[in-house]
């Protein structure tokens, strides 16, 4: 069986300063929000964060932002966060930007062991300056690495009592290979079911899991649009 922790602040208390750590989510959906403010609370710093996005400037990763606690942002998107282009701009936040299909390939590739591949992606443009390229069937594929973190935050739909995890629609996206990429992978779950989940349900193999908090979300949605 996985430990399951009383609190968020619990689960969250051996993050130490400059440690690397991913967290799952796409968009605001599927985010683990309450270990992302346990974070907060616990004013760790000098993070380097890899995630698809981060988050908006009053939620998500965007309070680690807002408090100056990231470092390094790896990630695909970040057009929701007004701070995140001020940090940048001033340089006071180091930032690498991914294709997201290139990410997501490395994340995954870091969980499964895999050191590096080979993408067209980024062939051509900036991002290939300074990398190896190499010609395969006469067209250019640039190498990348596997990425890796010290710890893994995910939010989950369901877990048991063997860290066994089921998520729900699109926080399927980037939350099981994270979960995977983890040395210390903590998953944030809505409901801890008694009895084990079915075999052919499960998403993320208890494998993965070092440690469960159970706790609800507000679920907040990243752009409102109403019309009459």
């Amino acid at each position: 069986m996985k430990p399951i922790y009383s609190s968020s602040q619990e689960a969250v208390k051996e993050i130490h300063d400059g440690a690397t750590i991913m967290v799952g989510g796409f968009g605001l959906v599927g985010i683990p929000e309450n270990l992302i403010k346990a974070l907060v609370e616990s004013g760790v710093k000098d993070l380097t964060v890899i995630s698809n996005n981060c988050g908006v400037d009053d939620w998500g990763l965007g309070l680690l932002l807002k408090d100056k606690q990231i470092k390094k942002m790896v990630g695909s998107y970040v057009g929701e966060n007004k701070e995140f282009e001020r940090q940048v701009l001033s340089g006071e936040l180091e930032v690498e930007l991914i294709p997201q299909g290139t990410l997501a390939e490395r994340i995954r590739a870091g969980g499964a062991g895999i050191p590096a591949f080979y993408t067209p992606a980024g062939t051509g443009t900036p991002l290939a300056e300074g990398e190896e390229v190499r010609n395969f069937d006469r067209k250019e594929y640039l190498l990348q690495t596997a990425l890796k973190a010290d710890f893994s935050f995910v939010r989950a739909a369901k877990a048991d009592k063997y860290g066994n995890l089921i998520y729900r629609k699109t926080a399927q996206n980037f939350n099981p290979m994270i979960a995977a990429a983890g040395k210390v992978t903590i998953a944030e779950v809505e409901n801890i079911e008694k009895e084990a989940l079915h075999p052919e349900q499960i998403h993320t193999p208890g494998i993965y899991v070092t440690g469960l908090i159970e706790g609800e979300q507000e679920k907040r949605i990243e752009r409102k649009t109403t019309r009459n």
